[in-house]
């Protein structure tokens, strides 16, 4: 039988999670076999994925039910099922953790979106979620706002592992890379360990294109050289930001400058790789994007897609020169990708805004609190 597709990228340097959580998943030893059969090797969750799981289906019901009549609160229940589906889900990757010596085996849990813009508020749920989810292998996942940069710093100074969410621009990486290494540091400066500090920053693929693709096919329309410009670059720039997110990594942390602060490398990881246009191929931001100490965290369909045709090459560090000017031709038809990126971290926010107000809605109609 041929290798799977998924076990190969551990050979190449990548890690594949899962961007998918329900209790169904670990309660029936699916998760258990995914990890087993397709090197899954950790799991990412938001507020959206949690709307889902409780709205879209029955198997949270009875769960509801019964916390409802000890606790009021709807946060709280909230908080209850959300905890314990990601400790659950923590202590199946437990191994690949302990295999992995900390570098690997996690499980992500969003602070409240409400808090995008408080850096204290985050500073405190984070601290909070992280006390009560007990576990070593769990990262806080916190946006990369303005305002989340110094909760980043702080929070990575206290030993907590941090996911940094909904990143789209390469400036704005920059400043998450910094806070990272102030806040191991800080550590450092307190007489406190960093080996076993975990942290990866997020990239948000698909949302990008999603964006751009329609401003370019109006260029195209026009016709003329931007028209030309804008054929070349059509679906190019998310792949192409990431290229250049991961030479900016490569200058950061593979540095003899941060080597002697004795920490991990806080990963690249790619996130929302599901494609929005259904004429790019279902693996496209998993197929370009395969590199040496990153992660992809994908849907279950994509994961079940590149299962079945997938095809393992390292391609991160290929064509570095080609996406730097896809970046720069964006000017050349008209387009700012500053503002843009600077818009979608504000949608994004929003986004899991609604989608935690909606399952809190939910909640309160199941349990009829």
């Amino acid at each position: 039988m041929e290798e799977n597709p998924l076990k190969k990228l551990e050979a190449l340097g990548q890690s594949i999670w899962l961007d998918y959580i329900r209790c169904d998943l670990i309660t029936s030893g699916k998760l258990k076999l995914l990890i087993k059969e397709d090197g899954l090797r950790g799991m990412t969750s938001n507020p959206s994925i949690f709307e889902k799981a409780i709205a879209e289906s029955h198997i949270y019901d009875k769960d509801i039910s019964e916390i409802a009549l000890k606790e009021k609160n709807i946060q709280l229940i909230y908080e209850t099922i959300c905890l314990r589906d990601v400790q659950n889900a923590a202590d199946e990757f437990k191994t690949i953790y302990e295999k992995t010596d900390g570098k690997d085996g996690f499980v992500s849990l969003e602070v409240n979106p409400h808090l995008a813009h408080d850096t204290d508020g985050t500073i405190k749920e984070a601290r909070r979620l992280w006390a009560a989810l007990n576990r070593p292998n769990v990262l806080i996942k916190v946006p990369a706002t303005k305002e989340g940069l110094p909760a980043i710093r702080q929070l990575i100074s206290e030993g907590i592992n941090v996911n940094v969410t909904l990143l789209f621009a390469l400036k704005r990486y920059r400043e998450v890379a910094e806070a990272y290494i102030a806040g191991i540091t800080d550590r450092i400066n307190q007489g406190k360990p960093v080996d076993k500090i975990a942290s990866v920053a997020s990239f948000f693929l698909s949302r990008i294109d999603a964006v751009i693709d329609p401003k370019e096919a109006d260029f195209v329309a026009l016709g003329g050289e931007q028209a030309h410009f804008a054929t070349k670059i059509r679906g190019q720039v998310a792949i192409s930001s990431a290229k250049v997110a991961y030479k900016i990594y490569q200058e950061i942390f593979e540095s003899e400058e941060f080597a002697k602060l004795g920490a991990l490398p806080q990963r690249l990881l790619w996130a929302s790789t599901s494609p929005k246009n259904p004429g790019y191929s279902d693996i496209k931001y998993v197929e370009a994007l395969i590199g040496p100490n990153t992660v992809n965290t994908i849907p279950l369909k994509t994961l079940e897609a590149y299962r079945d045709h997938g095809e393992p090459v390292s391609l991160l560090k290929e064509n570095i020169e080609l996406a730097s000017w896809v970046l720069s031709e964006l000017s050349e038809v008209g387009i700012n990708f500053n503002e843009i990126t600077n818009k979608l971290e504000d949608d994004g926010v929003q986004k899991f805004i609604a989608s935690y107000d909606l399952l809190i809605k939910t909640l309160i109609k199941k349990s009829s609190v």
